[in-house]
């Protein structure tokens, strides 16, 4: 289909471009920024004047539940919600049930996700069997079955040497890996930032020295086997600045943070509110502050979602015996918007955490408005108000801590391949 977006401020970090002007799509691709090309005639004309053109999001850590349990998410729900949340490109963690740690399953995701048609799809494999951190995955199988990166999520690999091995496997054949640093020794049963407010709840904490010392461990494994590495959901101060060392050093290193942990801290937990229970776990203001300064200089160069869905009784237990995360792909951008209006970030810097920046992380020819490339874009208002409430929401999970709030910003049109695959 031809189409014309009109009037829009059209924001692509990537081409360091920020101005008022048309677009014109045609075949799947952007045809032409500004003046339509002669002969041109759109079937459809969008009019964005008074809203954004921006590259389609991109996410690094989304949870899609499927293959795995149905009412917690599926990839229809989930990439459906990504879509009216600005998403067009998701890389789906590996820990659904089965893991994605054979050819079969990525086949079987990328079979259904081409059926359903919506978000665009990149695997992310299993660094190791099952997950189990014992025997080595198929990993160049992985990426030949359309896997973009490998991890073991949160699930440690305590040997030191076949997580060395891991990394030497993944060089060859120039595969990301992404990365959860923790010690899993230190981290223990905890569930809270290792601090007053955790020892008042009586909560047992995790304290910030498991991330320094799991990511301290990785770095110099990367020194050694120069595997590119993606370090995701970053919690502390101390990890950010030996980021930046690590960057200062030539490594090959790229590193996210959660929306969730630039926006709360610990505090949010006090009275054992489960909606924000985790991993890793909410910390101390100090610790968001150098997080949001990650970002703003681009250490941490990507913000992530985290989203993970789950029905309303996951999070009835006791704090400590609930189920951790958040469902986040719908009322991220509104979240990012705060950022922007309370000066923590740019509009375009924003905007480059969400596109660009994963998208040069995991290696994808994405993230940009540009002539001749797929046309994967979104148009929001910056100045929509909206209600979040879990009958509008397109996510099965039920375990938004933002339900009942009312946000500001709003995706009205999200194009994937140049077509109209969400329209509010």
């Amino acid at each position: 289909m031809k189409i014309t977006i009109r009037g829009g401020r059209l924001i692509d970090p990537a081409q360091q471009q920020d101005q008022v002007t048309d677009i014109h799509i045609d075949e799947g691709r952007i045809l032409a920024l500004g003046q339509a090309p002669a002969g041109f005639t759109p079937e459809r004309t969008l009019h964005a004047e008074g809203q954004v053109i921006a590259p389609g999001l991109i996410d690094i850590g989304t949870h899609l539940r499927e293959p795995g349990p149905s009412y917690k998410g599926t990839l229809r729900s989930e990439t459906k919600a990504a879509l009216a949340g600005g998403y067009t490109t998701l890389c789906c963690r590996p820990d659904t049930s089965p893991c994605i740690d054979s050819s079969a399953v990525v086949q079987q995701i990328m079979d259904k996700v081409e059926l359903i048609g919506q978000a665009k799809v990149r695997p992310i494999g299993a660094m190791t069997k099952n997950l189990e951190g014992t025997h080595l995955s198929n990993m160049a199988g992985l990426q030949h079955s359309g896997c973009v990166a490998v991890s073991n999520m949160r699930n440690a690999i305590d040997n030191t040497l076949i997580l060395r091995r891991c990394f030497e496997y993944a060089s060859t054949f120039d595969l990301r890996v992404v990365f959860y640093p923790e010690d899993s020794w230190l981290r223990g049963d905890g569930c809270a930032h290792e601090g007053a407010l955790a020892s008042r709840l009586g909560l047992a904490g995790i304290p910030a020295a498991a991330e320094a010392i799991g990511l301290s461990r990785v770095l110099h494994l990367v020194a050694v086997t120069g595997v590119r590495i993606h370090f995701s959901a970053l919690s502390t101060a101390q990890a950010v600045e030996m980021i930046a060392e690590a960057q200062a050093k030539g490594l090959p290193v790229t590193a996210d943070t959660t929306m969730a942990h630039l926006i709360y801290t610990e505090a949010e937990i006090d009275g054992y509110n489960s909606q924000f229970f985790v991993q890793p776990p909410l910390r101390s203001e100090s610790d968001r502050e150098a997080l949001r300064q990650g970002v703003r200089d681009g250490v941490l160069s990507v913000i992530s979602s985290a989203h993970l869905p789950h029905e309303e009784a996951a999070k009835m237990a006791p704090f400590a015996a609930s189920e951790p995360g958040m469902a986040t792909l719908e009322t991220l951008l509104s979240q990012g918007l705060e950022l922007v209006e309370s000066g923590v970030l740019s509009l375009p810097q924003l905007i480059e955490r969400l596109t660009s920046g994963p998208a040069k992380a995991m290696g994808l020819n994405a993230g940009q408005l540009t002539e001749g490339q797929w046309a994967d874009l979104i148009v929001f208002d910056p100045e929509a108000s909206w209600q979040v409430k879990d009958s509008d929401l397109f996510t099965a999970g039920e375990n938004s801590p933002l339900t009942g709030s009312t946000l500001k910003g709003q995706v009205q049109i999200a194009l994937v391949n140049g077509q109209i695959a969400f329209e509010r």
